[in-house]
């Protein structure tokens, strides 16, 4: 199967003059002759993880070349921590995890650095929290021929992968569940997960033993959205990035209609 698959990964219509399509070259060095992998085959493999990674539409075009600090120090220091993050890739492959308000651009860089991993040759897969527990609820469904494992599988078992959004859906106890089950899965393989999330750091209102008033008032953290214990976990599998920075798309809204 994985024949097929390299064969199709640097067959073409412009056949390499170095390799001939065959996706080898050979290396001549003093007497000794060996075979190594062709550039062109490097290239087409680096472009067939990028497509199968699953990346929306809306940020194939995030790099981080492309991803704006509009002057901010702080933003510029994130921006260099997942450059330097991507480029010592694997060897740590502690994961990232990207909070801060909403508008600061932490999809962007998160999806940047799962480009530079493809880019290096490692599986990547582009997963959104909320539509992924929508469709695990409607394997559910006895009409629905995908089941629960079949939409976790990929999840599981891919070398990086980059879970955005974590926490937007309202927590509930089967919602903890399936995130224990996710993160978990990922941390007993040493897997690598990059994840972004709109709620900043802190414990859940349960463990400061915040109710009444106080409690309906209070700012959520992500402990209040994913559980205390899945929010230790998290720091056991990933560095924290906090992004700092105005709502960008606030000022693009506002500057269209000037």
């Amino acid at each position: 199967m994985q024949k097929n698959t390299t064969s199709k990964l640097v067959d073409g219509p412009d056949t390499c003059p170095v390799c001939g399509g065959t996706g080898w070259k050979s290396v001549v060095s003093g007497s000794e002759k060996r075979v190594t992998r062709c550039d062109c085959f490097q290239r087409s493999y680096a472009k067939f993880l990028l497509n199968s990674a699953g990346i929306p539409a809306r940020y194939l075009d995030c790099d981080l070349s492309t991803y704006q600090t509009h002057g901010n120090d702080a933003l510029s220091a994130t921006k260099l921590m997942v450059d330097r993050w991507a480029s010592e890739y694997p060897l740590d492959r502690t994961g990232l995890l990207l909070i801060g308000p909403s508008g600061v651009g932490k999809t962007h860089l998160a999806v940047a650095a799962l480009k530079l991993l493809a880019g290096k040759g490692f599986h990547c897969l582009f997963s959104d929290y909320r539509e992924l527990l929508k469709e695990i609820q409607n394997s559910y469904n006895p009409s629905v021929q995908a089941t629960e494992l079949d939409l976790l599988r990929p999840v599981f078992e891919t070398e990086v992968v980059l879970l955005d959004d974590l926490g937007a859906v309202k927590p509930s106890e089967w919602v903890w569940d399936t995130v224990s089950i996710i993160l978990n899965a990922r941390y007993n393989e040493k897997r690598t997960t990059i994840i972004t999330s709109n709620f900043l750091d802190g414990p859940s209102a349960a463990a400061e033993g915040i109710s009444g008033p106080r409690r309906t008032t209070r700012e959520e953290t992500l402990g209040d959205r994913i559980g205390e214990r899945m929010r230790s976990r998290l720091f056991e599998m990933c560095r924290l990035v906090v992004v700092n920075g105005k709502d960008y798309r606030q000022k693009l809204r506002t500057a269209a209609f000037r």
